[in-house]
């Protein structure tokens, strides 16, 4: 008998192989969506208030930088007319002339603050008339509209037609959509193509340059001129301290409002269900700062117009961006 460990061996079934069908599938792992921050910052940067002790060091650093340029001046005129009296003479009507510019700038922006005071004003006595249901100060409203547009070649036949129609009209509500229709509604639409052709720059740039600030100061100074043009177009125009202001008063509404936040519906119209994170991130950066421009320059719509929108007037955003940005960058409208 042989001596030594005896080895039994016992048959095993083998263990199935594994197959790729049935692995499980490698999770889906996408980038952060694009968010706008050019837009974001932009609209931060516009809508912040400076403080108390920011706008006293701006009074305080404007008053003696004045002051020591006028002492200057003075002391360098005086001067010069002592040693050479035809020089000096010329330098003061140079330095008269370039007062006289600034007085005239001045005034042209206080009348710009009064067209803008003007379009408030209607607006708000407008909302007045409605909400009271009160006629007369629709008509009040509606001849002051009138006014308003009295000089312009391209409300000519809206106010002839108004002037016609206006007689028929029996309630606030029927008189002031009237008007809307007939006075306001080109106007609405050269708006609408402005705020599309900003919302265009605005996506192309961000979208082209890869610079990390390049696109931030694109965007402001894009929705500055956006919002210039639409006061323009709705008889508002302003200069640059008004510009800025209402500017300001735009943005603070949509951050107030939460309107700068993205979501997937913003894009949808164009590129369907949630696409914002497949997109590539300059690409998707660009049409969300696009879309976020668009909704600044239906803000501004509502604010410089000098009539509330009817619900089946207000232009809708998801219309403008698809508009904007339907056909850019090959995107199927």
């Amino acid at each position: 008998m042989a001596k030594g460990p005896v080895l039994f061996e016992i048959e095993e079934e083998a263990a199935p192989r594994p197959q790729v069908a049935d692995a499980p599938p490698v999770p889906d792992v996408l980038p952060p969506a694009p968010q706008g921050q050019a837009m974001q910052v932009a609209a931060r940067l516009a809508a912040r208030k400076p403080s108390l002790l920011g706008r006293l060091f701006w009074w305080l650093s404007g008053g003696l930088v004045g002051a020591l340029v006028s002492i200057t001046a003075w002391t360098f005129v005086t001067d010069l007319m002592a040693r050479h009296p035809l020089l000096g003479w010329a330098m003061t009507v140079l330095i008269g002339a370039f007062v006289l510019v600034l007085t005239l700038m001045g005034l042209r922006e206080m009348a710009a603050f009064g067209r803008l005071s003007k379009l408030d004003g209607l607006r708000h006595d407008a909302g007045q008339a409605l909400a009271q249901e009160d006629l007369g100060a629709a008509r009040s409203v509606t001849d002051r509209l009138v006014r308003l547009y009295q000089g312009r070649e391209d409300t000519r036949w809206g106010r002839d037609r108004l002037k016609e129609l206006r007689a028929d009209q029996m309630d606030a509500e029927g008189l002031l959509h009237l008007a809307e229709a007939e006075l306001l509604a080109p106007l609405d639409q050269a708006a609408s193509r402005g705020v599309e052709a900003a919302a265009r720059q605005v996506a192309t740039v961000t979208a082209l340059v890869p610079l990390a600030l390049a696109d931030v100061v694109a965007a402001l100074s894009a929705n500055l001129r956006m919002i210039r043009r639409v006061a323009e177009i709705y008889g508002g125009r302003s200069g640059f301290f008004g510009s800025w202001r209402l500017t300001r008063a735009v943005m603070s509404h949509l951050v107030a409002t939460g309107a700068v936040a993205v979501g997937d519906d913003m894009l949808e119209p164009f590129l369907g269900g949630s696409i914002l994170g497949k997109l590539s991130r300059r690409f998707g950066e660009g049409l969300v700062n696009g879309a976020l421009t668009a909704r600044v320059g239906v803000a501004a719509m509502e604010v410089c117009r000098p009539l509330p929108f009817a619900p089946e007037r207000r232009p809708k955003v998801r219309g403008i961006v698809k508009r904007a940005l339907g056909g850019l960058f090959g995107a199927k409208g």
